[in-house]
């Protein structure tokens, strides 16, 4: 029984590699802020509609949400709120505090987890989503990656935005 137990646990561990992420222009990553860019500014929009999205057992959070993206041809949305479980989950947080930016990729197919929150922005039909997960021993999370697959199911809903919104910038780590 304990060799099940163990064996069971070495499959299962957690990965993680770090990745540099370095701008487009590397040159951006030395540039300072600009005083031509403000310190905060304010977008308006109006939601059009909202869309809930169902996912069944056994399927990747991300594939499914770039399908139903694309099917709804959703160009700009806010992603309010999801809830659910996975069976295990990949995503990636920053792990460093100057330019050029790094990732850590977190990887554990075999984890189970809740889905306590997720927010985000599609932009321009890409989809920037970060997610908050809870297993019994610890609450994390990070941006969302291929390989995080539902358990019991999950629901998603994006606040769908009118085509006039520009999101372009919101999350260009060069406007600064």
């Amino acid at each position: 029984m304990r060799a099940c137990i163990a064996s069971a646990v070495l499959c299962a561990q957690e990965t993680r590699r770090e990745i540099v992420n370095p701008s487009p222009n590397a040159a951006d990553d030395t540039k300072g802020n600009s005083n031509l860019v403000p310190d905060v500014y304010a977008i308006t929009g109006h939601f059009e509609r909202i869309v809930i999205l169902r996912f069944k057992y056994d399927t990747d959070l991300l594939a499914g949400m770039q399908k139903i993206v694309k099917e709804q041809k959703i160009r700009n949305a806010v992603i309010l709120s999801a809830l659910g479980s996975v069976r295990g989950y990949q995503l990636h947080q920053v792990s460093n505090r100057t330019f050029p930016s790094r990732d850590t990729f977190i990887k554990n197919p075999a984890a189970p987890a809740d889905i306590i929150g997720m927010n985000g922005y599609i932009i321009d039909g890409r989809i920037h989503a970060h997610m908050a997960m809870a297993n019994p021993d610890k609450a994390f999370g990070g941006h969302l990656e291929p390989g995080t697959t539902v358990f019991t199911f999950a629901v998603v809903t994006l606040g769908v935005l009118n085509d006039a919104t520009d999101l372009r910038r919101v999350d260009d780590k060069t406007y600064r």
